[in-house]
């Protein structure tokens, strides 16, 4: 009270549609709860250097408490360069190779907002993974790899497949969970997962029929005990998870106990 607030500035690369819209609802969400959002936008054809100096200038910043970039990086930056740019303390999404370090030894972190957002969910809703088969489709660094190892510290059996897995349905349908995050609309269809299994769906994709996820919700719903809807349902988890990762962050990098 009377302080500065939590400020995650978001910064943008090129003007992907589906980018400018997650910013934008982490934008509003953040106004709600007196965050001070702002953008960084750098055109699409900026190169490595220019994304380094942008966060190496962000997170030399003192008023600046947690640094997002949005996703997808265009190819021809050299990512893994860029993210060592930014501070580790001021990453709110995860990516810092040392916060995903930390999470494969299983120590305290930064979590990936998406997988942390699904992980809540099946918190919140009485979904234990302990002793079940789980099924990861997509092996993404921000999504599909921290999401299998939570479960797997969640004490879940995890497989992750993806594009070159091969006898892909006869994997999903011994899964008692299965995370979508594979990035192909409406990809799992029903006859790949069996009864009663429990379906998070990561994906949101936009067609002529509007947004859909990665699983046909159509055929995966009458089959699946719980599944969570496109839009709606993993990413307000994820928005949220960003706004209780800044906040953490921004408590530990102003010194204040709760």
């Amino acid at each position: 009270e009377g302080g500065k607030p939590p400020a995650p500035p978001a910064v943008l690369i090129g003007d992907e549609p589906a980018s400018r819209v997650y910013a934008g609802q982490k934008e509003k969400a953040c106004r709600e709860v007196g965050f001070k959002f702002s953008f960084h936008d750098l055109p699409a054809e900026a190169g490595t250097g220019m994304l380094v100096d942008l966060l190496g200038g962000l997170s030399e910043d003192p008023d600046v408490h947690g640094i997002l970039v949005e996703f997808p990086v265009p190819g021809h930056i050299d990512w893994a360069t860029a993210v060592m740019a930014m501070s580790a303390e001021k990453d709110v999404d995860g990516v810092h190779p040392l916060n995903l370090g930390r999470l494969m030894m299983g120590l305290g972190t930064v979590v990936p907002c998406t997988p942390r957002g699904a992980m809540y969910l099946l918190k919140k809703y009485g979904i234990d993974p302990a002793g079940k088969r789980a099924v990861v489709l997509g092996r993404s660094n921000i999504v599909g790899k921290p999401m299998a190892l939570l479960l797997q510290a969640a004490d879940a059996t995890v497989t992750v497949c993806h594009s070159r897995t091969t006898g892909l349905q006869s994997i999903t349908r011994e899964a008692d969970i299965v995370v979508a995050a594979i990035g192909k609309p409406e990809y799992l269809k029903g006859p790949m997962v069996k009864p009663g299994c429990v379906v998070i769906d990561v994906g949101i994709n936009q067609t002529e029929r509007g947004l859909v996820g990665d699983v046909d919700h159509h055929g995966v719903s009458p089959v699946a005990s719980w599944i969570t809807p496109v839009p709606g349902g993993v990413g307000p988890m994820t928005t949220a998870m960003f706004l209780l990762n800044t906040l953490e962050r921004y408590l530990a990098l102003e010194g204040i106990q709760m």
